[in-house]
């Protein structure tokens, strides 16, 4: 497709949505149940009245605030309605040539929408995710035509590097960087990947993204290959997320039929096929080597390092793998340039970030802010603070890898810096709100939990370690636990972090150090003899 072929699509669709004097946008996320009622309803509604040339009801993807949806949108007036069910389809449509439903009706300066900065999410909640007509009404792949077209793939890397873009996968290394490693990088085929295995309690992120804007990723992913030189890609997603899956599956068949991925891409001599990889759901293959293994048919455990995948990847061929966040990112700094996403943000944590937010908190959801936002302002003004009258205790960052972060710490700036300095991580952009009614022991048990059950079982420190720090957990839990054991607590935590082979027993005891680092008090009154804790403390 070349870019008068793609303005014709673009300005089509446009026209075609002009001629609507009323658009009804309902979100067709998984947090917003009986979507498909709610749409029935209202175009049976529009059909009994008289109204199908004047009113136009669309599936979006995900609005963002989960906790009130279903959620409904009315364009051009933008006023958006919660808790939305299908026999409210008659109020909604008679109200549109009239005020709003006040019984509906969500406050137009909820800080949840008016403090939030979306890049990223700019087009979830307003565009049909299985439409790749309204993605190019909205300007999709004008960043893919412009980059193929107009730039050399050196171009495209500088560009990268210049706009300080960070993994959004957790790590944060400079993509960059890892960019220009895989393109210098020798070998007759080179792959790449992205790593939508987002398997984090409580973490929604990159499914929101591949079930709302799929396209978005689509696009990052095909400029991403044309830059560093591959030829071949994988979108790894795991099986649990059959709406991201299916809608992943359109999204590469629209792109397809369009020239926009495949043979002759835009009329030039690049191609690229890009294929779905189901995972079956294992924690460990979010871990880039353990998921090279899964793709090449084998079990999920990681490798050791080096080499690195951007050298010695899939198929022992130099590799590129990013998430689904970074990817969503790349079209975003083609189009804008990298002046524009660095001044977003903190000196090293530049751009945007996506959370998702949940536990304890009024307006769970997900929410896009520059990095270099405050925990406060994400807890108390975006998500409203803390239901039912109860104080704020800690948040938990990064899933199960990450620390908990007590209210001492809630004017921090969210960055990748600040963050470990407080003994958690960015992660992939988890965060659970915890509030004065939980128990850090009995949070910290869960995760370490989790880390035990997923822990591939590979590397000694982390297949022995996690189970024996549960136990001693478990110990605290049951107020069985001597100063004795909260000194092996310790001692283990340090020994699992240091000497795991990968990922995920390095950062397995991070729930559990910052903890004992914040709220060692907890772990002091759960042991059975208070002399031996005085002992271990001095």
């Amino acid at each position: 497709m070349q870019r008068e072929e793609l303005n014709r699509f673009a300005d089509e669709r446009r026209l075609y949505l002009d001629s609507f004097a009323h658009h009804i946008l309902v979100c067709a996320g998984l947090g917003c149940p009986r979507n498909e009622e709610i749409v029935a309803a209202l175009r049976r509604v529009i059909a009994e009245r008289g109204l199908k040339e004047r009113v136009l009801v669309r599936k979006v993807g995900c609005m963002g605030l989960c906790a009130l949806g279903p959620v409904v949108l009315i364009q051009p007036k933008d006023i958006s309605y919660q808790t939305v069910r299908p026999e409210d389809a008659s109020e909604i449509i008679e109200s549109l040539e009239k005020e709003p439903l006040q019984r509906l009706l969500l406050p137009p300066d909820l800080p949840f929408f008016t403090r939030q900065h979306k890049n990223v999410l700019a087009l979830s909640g307003r565009i049909d995710p299985e439409s790749i007509d309204d993605y190019l009404a909205a300007g999709g792949y004008s960043a893919l035509v412009t980059a193929i077209t107009a730039m050399r793939p050196a171009d495209i890397i500088r560009r990268i590097q210049e706009s300080g873009l960070r993994g959004r996968g957790g790590a944060g290394y400079p993509t960059g960087l890892k960019w220009s490693t895989v393109a210098k990088a020798t070998g007759e085929k080179k792959y790449l990947v992205c790593n939508a295995d987002e398997g984090d309690p409580g973490a929604f992120m990159d499914r929101s993204v591949l079930e709302s804007t799929p396209h978005a990723v689509l696009e990052g992913m095909i400029i991403a290959a044309y830059a560093v030189g591959a030829r071949n890609g994988y979108i790894y997603v795991r099986a649990e997320y059959p709406l991201a899956v299916k809608r992943l599956m359109l999204a590469i068949r629209e792109a397809e039929r369009k020239n926009l991925l495949g043979h002759a891409i835009c009329g030039s001599n690049f191609d690229l096929s890009l294929q779905i990889r189901l995972g079956a759901g294992a924690f460990v293959c979010g871990e880039e080597t353990a998921l090279i293994e899964s793709i090449e048919g084998r079990r999920g455990i990681p490798r050791p390092r080096p080499p690195y995948p951007a050298e010695k990847g899939l198929w022992c061929c130099p590799t590129l793998i990013n998430n689904v966040e970074t990817y969503a990112n790349v079209p975003l700094i083609i189009e804008r340039g990298p002046e524009w996403f660095a001044s977003l943000g903190t000196e090293k944590s530049k751009g945007t970030k996506v959370f998702a937010l949940t536990g304890k908190i009024k307006h769970a959801g997900l929410i896009e802010v520059p990095m270099g936002t405050s925990l406060r302002e994400i807890v108390f003004d975006i998500g409203g603070g803390i239901p039912g009258g109860h104080a704020f205790k800690a948040i938990q960052t990064g899933g199960p890898s990450g620390g908990c972060i007590p209210a001492e710490h809630l004017d921090t700036p969210v960055s990748y810096e600040s963050l470990s300095e407080l003994g958690s991580i960015m992660g992939s952009g988890g965060m659970i709100v915890i509030d004065e009614t939980s128990s850090m022991v009995d949070i910290v048990k869960y995760f370490m939990e989790f880390s035990m059950d997923e822990s591939c079982g590979k590397c000694i420190p982390c297949r022995v370690g996690t189970a024996q720090i549960h136990s001693l957990l478990t110990k605290f839990q049951e107020r069985r636990a001597t100063g004795a054991d909260l000194a092996q607590l310790e001692m283990l935590c340090d020994l699992v972090k240091n000497t795991s082979l990968c990922g995920l027993g390095q950062s397995a005891p991070n729930p559990v150090l910052s903890t004992l680092r914040y709220f060692r008090q907890e772990y002091l009154d759960r042991i059975v003899d208070p002399a031996s804790a005085q002992e271990v403390d001095q």
